[in-house]
């Protein structure tokens, strides 16, 4: 009986050790998913601390993109939303595209290109490179621009001749300084030595040609205190010359 007795305190020693050891797994596993959940749930509510922004912006400042994304919340890293942060930033006027991405664990990642104007376009707008009109502060600008005017939609029309005549003017030393394209798509050029060139609608290049190579001739005939004003090359052959006196202020 002695014997028997000794075996059933053996067993429920047995017993409650293993209860024991079991709440003890519980409670460790249940404490281990608390401080898991605490830790996650705390990275999850990390804010937004770094914004990196870089790009080509020789118009776009840094404060502009501040300003444009002010209302957005930057204090939940995983809630900040991405796709609204690079459409509040395309709306500033001189951003050509935007890229945004986040970087673990706390910065947003900004990358601006800026438009590249080409050409001032009837006064208001701007011409890129694409030949698609915006609109900016002209103020920005580094450098001068030569001026179109043209009707609505004729843009792209407008600087593909710019660049192509402009090409050929180069060889002389010239550059368009102003380009005029009217309604029924007439050209009309200003150069940057103030001469105006009447080139009709039709034939351009041909009469560019014609151009150059009576400039000089037309330049050695200029009397004393004169300068060209005009050379109108809508002729089959030949040109018009129109005259001004030297004292006159050339124009832009």
């Amino acid at each position: 009986m002695a014997k028997a007795a000794g075996q059933i305190k053996d067993i429920n020693w047995s017993f409650w050790s293993g209860v024991v050891f079991f709440v003890l797994v519980v409670v460790g596993l249940l404490y281990l998913s608390w401080y898991i959940s605490q830790e996650v749930n705390a990275e999850e509510s990390a804010p937004v601390t770094t914004l990196a922004i870089g790009g080509e912006m020789p118009y776009t400042n840094r404060q502009d993109i501040l300003t444009a994304i002010d209302d957005i919340d930057m204090g939940n890293f995983f809630q900040v939303d991405v796709n609204r942060v690079q459409q509040q930033i395309m709306t500033l006027p001189w951003v050509y595209s935007v890229s945004v991405r986040k970087q673990w664990p706390n910065e947003l990642k900004i990358y601006v290109v800026d438009q590249t104007p080409v050409a001032l376009w009837n006064g208001d707008f701007l011409i890129n490179r694409e030949g698609k009109a915006f609109q900016a502060d002209t103020g920005r600008l580094t450098s001068p621009l030569p001026q179109f005017y043209g009707p609505e939609g004729s843009e792209i029309v407008a600087l593909d001749n710019f660049r192509n005549l402009n090409a050929l003017l180069e060889f002389r030393g010239l550059a368009i300084a102003e380009l005029m394209l009217s309604e029924r798509f007439s050209w009309q050029l200003t150069l940057n030595d103030g001469v105006v060139l009447n080139l009709g609608r039709e034939e351009r290049v041909e009469r560019i040609q014609r151009f150059m190579d009576v400039y000089p001739q037309i330049k050695q005939k200029k009397e004393e205190n004169q300068q060209v004003d005009y050379i109108d090359l809508r002729y089959d052959t030949g040109v018009a010359v129109g005259w001004k006196p030297a004292a006159d202020k050339q124009r832009a």
